[in-house]
Order: structure tokens, then sequence, then C-alpha cells
């Protein structure tokens, strides 16, 4: 086999025992539903981490904002104060940028560790889960840097390109006295092309290298790797993972009504005293309540994408590379991997319970 497996002890409660068999897609949201109830404040608090660095700065400045009066203008206001305050947050967004990229890629990190632990049959905590990926933690910002310049990035440059081919051959076609009726409608019929076009790269290039993070994880392999990892890893489920992503956002959509419809009900009752004061800071409020509520919920969502995606990850490389033989192989002592030194640093040093031992074992010791 190409890749050496740790072997690994089962969690004597069952909950953490690998299912060493193809799964489908029922299964595989199943054990994902187990895996978040059985482990939901250590899910939960691996996702806060990148939500809390995000909303925290995000409600002093709204407060800074409405100290100043700017969400109730006065005729005594400048007119330029409203575009100062785009130029701050432009700042501030530019300057705070890196440290969310690397929030974000060393969260998705953590959370692909603690789920591998637990499809392994290990447990992990919380600080434990970030200070193993935090060693390689320039290895995951760069993949989440490459998965968005791919996915995002990519995307965008070419429809911002094509809206200035297009200005330029309206100009052109107004000139040379094209019809303006029959003008507008071949540049509709393009846009809705391009969007469409545009739409499918990113949804099919989003699950080529939904993998990539689990690959880099669990195989320590740098990020260019892991992206052609994810790239063979997903052929042939990529319908299924499709799937997953519709169920999120779903799920997304109704756990966002669950909690705004409450606090708008909360806000409406609260007496409206008419004055300036008091709308500036019911505006306030609601502003709060609407970023507030959509970084929650991103951060009770999120842990299912990384828990469902570390098992799909598990799942093809048992349909393809035979995962289940070899870690049954290894676990009766019949193979057992060299250590190295860079295998010092895996971020799943998992220890068996039991093991034979073997000649070759000790020779490794």
């Amino acid at each position: 086999m190409s890749e050496r497996l740790k072997t690994v002890s089962l969690d004597p409660a069952g909950i953490g025992a690998p299912r060493l068999a193809p799964s489908t897609l029922g299964e595989i949201l199943d054990r994902t539903v187990q895996l978040y109830r059985t482990r939901f404040l250590l899910y939960l608090g691996i996702s806060l981490v990148p939500s809390v660095l995000v909303v925290v700065p995000l409600v002093v400045f709204f407060l800074l904002l409405a100290s100043f009066g700017l969400f109730a203008p006065t005729p005594a206001m400048p007119p330029t104060a409203g575009i100062v305050v785009i130029l701050v947050f432009a700042v501030l967004g530019l300057l705070a940028a890196p440290v969310l990229l690397g929030a974000m890629a060393l969260s998705s990190a953590a959370m692909n560790y603690a789920v591998s632990r637990a499809y392994l049959g290990e447990r992990t905590t919380i600080r434990d889960a970030y200070k193993t990926v935090l060693r390689q933690g320039w290895r995951y910002t760069f993949l989440l840097f490459l998965e968005g310049l791919i996915v995002y990035a990519a995307p965008i440059a070419v429809w911002t390109a094509l809206i200035a081919i297009s200005a330029v051959g309206a100009a052109v076609g107004q000139s040379a006295g094209l019809n303006s009726l029959t003008s507008g409608a071949l540049f509709a019929l393009a846009i809705f092309l391009v969007i469409t076009g545009l739409a499918a790269y990113v949804v099919w290039m989003l699950l080529r290298l939904c993998l990539a993070f689990p690959a880099c994880v669990v195989e320590q392999i740098p990020a260019t790797a892991a992206l052609k990892r994810s790239s063979a890893l997903s052929k042939g489920t990529k319908g299924r993972i499709f799937l997953l992503y519709i169920l999120g956002l779903a799920l997304n959509w109704l756990v966002s009504i669950g909690i705004t419809v409450p606090l708008t009900i909360v806000m409406a009752q609260i007496p409206d005293s008419g004055s300036a004061k008091h709308a500036a800071a019911a505006g306030t409020a609601t502003i709060l309540i609407i970023y507030g509520t959509g970084f929650i919920v991103q951060a009770l969502i999120k842990p299912i994408y990384g828990i469902a995606l570390t098992l799909f990850y598990y799942d093809q490389r048992i349909r393809q590379e035979g995962f289940d033989i070899e870690w049954m192989m290894q676990r009766a002592g019949m193979v057992v991997p060299p250590v190295t030194a860079s295998e010092a640093q895996q971020p799943i040093p998992v220890q068996p319970s039991t093991q034979i031992p073997s000649p070759a074992e000790g020779e490794v010791k």
C-alpha cells in the first residue's frame, strides 16, 4: 500500500469505532449527526474561533459608529462622514483579512483533525486540536488561499474582464448604428450564459477540491499535493457531495429563520419612543442581530460540513485504496509501518490499545 496508516484503538463506547466498509450517503449523514450530537461542544468550540474573531471587532466597530451618531444622521453632520466610514471599514477589512484567513484555515484543519480522531476511535479537545494543527498553520492557510483563488477569485476575474469587454462592445455597436433592442437582447443572453457557466465552474471546482483539507490534515501533504489528491479522491462521489451541500444550504436557511424570527419578534415588542436616539439604537441593534445571527448560524452549520467531508474522505479511501483491508492487517500485526522522523509530527498520533507483537515492530523500536 502506498499510504502508511496508524493502528488505532476502538472507542470503548463504540461511538468512535470506524465503519470500515463503503457507506451510502444516508449512512454518512447518519454518522455525521451521531458524531455531532455526541461531541457537540467540541465541534462547536472549534468552529466558533473564526466567528469570534469576526464578530467581536465588528460589534465594537458598529458601537463606535453608533456613538458618533452615524446611524441617525443630523443636518449638522458633514456629508463626508459616510465616505470616511467606508474608508475606515475598508482599511480595517484589509488589515483583518490575513488574520481571518489564518483563523478559518486553522479552524477547518482542527475540525478535520478532531473528526479523524473520532473516526479512528480516539478523543481530543479543542485545545489539543488547535495546538496540533498550529504546527503546520502556514500550510493550511496556503491551502485555503489556493482554494479561494481557484474556486472564487478566478471566476470573479473572468466576470470583471467580460463586463469590461461587453461595455466596449456595446459602445462599438452603438457607434456602428446597431439597433439598441437587438444589442440589448444579445447582451442579456451573453450575461445569462456567462453567469451560468461561471456558476457551473464554481460548483464543479468546489466538488473537486472539497476533500483537500482532510487529505492535507490526515496525510500531512503539501497544499498543492492536497488539491491533486482531492481531485483524485472525489471521482465517483461528486453527486453525493453535491447533495450534501444542498442539504446544508437548506439546513442553513431553516436555522437562520429559527434564530432570526424570534429575535425580530422580541425587537418588535420594544416600545417606540419616536426619538432620533431611539431610532439610532434600534437600527444599531437590528444590524448587530442580522450580522450576529449569520455568524452564529455559520458556527452551527460548519461542523456538519467538516464532519461529513472527512467521512467522505475515508469512504473514498476505502473504495479506491482498500483502506479497510490495510487497517485490519495492521490491527492484526501483519503490517507494521516504519517510523520516520516526519511521522513524529503526524496530526493523528493514535496508539493501539491491543497489538500483536512482531519482529518488525521490535526492529522499529
